[in-house]
């Protein structure tokens, strides 16, 4: 996702909001929220750039089994190729890139990127969200996700755990609340810690009458080399999982907003109305770096929402609805 500083444009401002130059809307990001508000405002023949740094999560899903409409289920390199192809039906402009900078001006926005300047008349902030990773080496971790040893979503796989013995990283109020998640699929869970933990002993209480192992002493040590997954533990000794979920939390990418201004949520995420739209005018938010569930169903509904929001406000800007 296209990420970066916010910075106030020099040089007198003009109002230039019919220049051919300038977009209806630039979308930072092309994950499920920021293509499917593309696809939208491409079918309402606006013009729409849309900028991806190719760093979204969808990516790296091996297979998603609770994607309405794909029953045997659906690779998340393909679902956006899908998107991809589709948006560029309407001729949305989609550019590989970063958004370094953005600013406000009288027309709407201006932003520099990697893929060129671009002028909009508004934004849509589909920026997503960073897991905090394990410490891992970046290609073992990739492949152990790809293969599905290493999880990070147990609403969106932990049906296909059933029965597994599942392992949970992160001693934490977190990490636990996870493993109660999990409870449901498999009577084998345990908790794992990743550093010397500091947790409330009624919350490990509550753990532990629910049947889930908890074990304090630090993983020092990650194999993925066999079909599961071995732990090495600080005091040397070792233990294996079928599958471990990452629970560390996650990072919102939400930099350029706060750049602009917008508010944020006390998780970071940036605050919207029921349409969408952020704090500051003509700025709009969808997908992870709202509040609310982090699935991909979630966030093709708040692009989607958003979308029509931008459509219309544009309308109301330019006199083409009735007055009440």
């Amino acid at each position: 996702m296209g990420h970066g500083r916010a910075d106030e444009a020099g040089g007198e401002a003009v109002d230039d909001t019919a220049n051919p130059d300038r977009v209806d809307c630039l979308i930072i990001g092309g994950g499920p929220a920021g293509l499917t508000a593309a696809i939208y405002i491409g079918r309402f023949r606006r013009r729409v750039v849309l900028v991806d740094a190719d760093e979204g999560r969808l990516a790296m899903i091996p297979r998603s089994h609770n994607m309405p409409g794909y029953p045997e289920g659906v690779r998340g390199c393909d679902l956006l190729a899908q998107m991809r192809a589709q948006a560029g039906r309407y001729a949305c402009d989609l550019r590989r890139g970063e958004v370094t900078a953005i600013s406000r001006d009288s027309g709407g926005f201006r932003a520099r990127t990697t893929a060129g300047p671009v002028r909009a008349r508004t934004v849509l902030l589909a920026t997503g969200v960073l897991n905090l990773r394990p410490p891992i080496d970046p290609d073992v971790h990739d492949a152990a996700v790809a293969s599905g040893q290493l999880r990070y979503c147990p609403i969106c796989d932990g049906f296909e755990q059933t029965g597994r013995r599942i392992g949970v990283l992160g001693l934490t109020a977190h990490g636990l609340a996870e493993a109660m998640f999990l409870r449901s699929y498999s009577d084998d869970v345990v908790v794992l810690a990743l550093a010397a933990p500091d947790l409330n002993p009624d919350l490990s209480a509550q753990a532990a009458k629910a049947g889930i192992a908890i074990e304090a002493v630090p993983v020092s040590a990650f194999d993925f080399d066999g079909g599961d997954v071995g732990l090495t533990l600080d005091d040397g000794r070792s233990l294996r999982v079928e599958t471990l979920y990452a629970a560390l939390g996650s990072r919102t990418r939400n930099e350029l907003g706060d750049g602009l201004g917008l508010d944020l949520s006390g998780d970071a995420c940036f605050v919207t109305d029921e349409h969408q739209r952020c704090s500051v005018a003509g700025v709009y938010a969808a997908g992870d770096a709202v509040e609310g569930l982090d699935q991909i169903s979630f966030a093709m509904g708040t692009g989607s929402r958003a979308a029509v929001a931008i459509h219309n406000d544009l309308r109301n800007a330019d006199g083409q609805v009735l007055d009440d």
